[in-house]
């Protein structure tokens, strides 16, 4: 099988690392941003650079994609653009992972990473990422095109919004509702709401200061 993973830096070359240990797969990146890249990722694997060179992979090769980039809004505009292209969005599930068994819904085109803890009754949003020894517990729900990032941990009850981020080490504690568009920094302990577009820090976590919506989704 092919697949195309979209990004070919940083977080990329984690996803590889996944990815190389399933059999039988052909794997390409997608790249059309940077100007320092090779031909070849490691020597190995092909780098698309523009649209049109992903929408005849789409159309010849395999219409799979996968999102191998960390910024939320990076992920959501990468997403629309190679959808636009005819390209399918998919996941990339570690292995080492432990998901629960009852009532976990897990959206198109999540990335969980090496040693995630998903619990029961948790709904994960299109496009989002949990990254590596992070945690998310029961009756969490994490919105669309959201980080999490290693070591976060996500206690029962609570919410993320959409396009959120959680730096490493950061926790929210139980029933706590984090809104759309919100940063929260490495290390904070959220103790309470968080409303939209919004900057927290610290142990307890407080608003710093508010975040404009990036114009790039306008319409979306």
């Amino acid at each position: 099988d092919d697949m195309l993973v979209a990004g070919a830096k940083r977080h990329a070359k984690e996803v590889l690392q996944i990815l190389e240990k399933e059999n039988n797969i052909k794997i390409s990146f997608f790249d059309d941003i940077s100007d320092d890249l090779e031909d070849l990722l490691y020597s190995k694997y092909k780098i698309l650079k523009s649209t049109q060179e992903a929408k005849k992979y789409f159309e010849t090769e395999n219409s799979k994609f996968i999102l191998a980039l960390g910024n939320p809004i990076l992920r959501k505009i990468l997403a629309i653009k190679l959808k636009e292209q005819g390209g399918s969005l998919e996941s990339v599930i570690a292995k080492t992972s432990e998901i629960g068994n009852h009532e976990v819904f897990l959206g198109n085109g999540i990335n969980v990473m090496h040693q995630v803890m998903i619990s029961n009754n948790v709904n994960i949003g299109e496009g989002s990422l949990i990254n590596a020894f992070s945690s998310i517990h029961h009756d969490v729900h994490v919105g669309e095109y959201c980080e999490v990032s290693p070591h976060a941990v996500l206690l029962g009850g609570c919410s993320l919004g959409n396009l959120s981020s959680i730096g490493s080490n950061a926790t929210i504690l139980p029933n706590v509702r984090v809104g759309n568009n919100v940063v929260i920094g490495a290390g904070a302990v959220v103790t309470k709401d968080v409303p939209d577009n919004c900057l927290v820090v610290g142990v307890p976590a407080k608003v710093i200061k508010y975040i404009e919506i990036d114009k790039r989704l306008n319409g979306f």
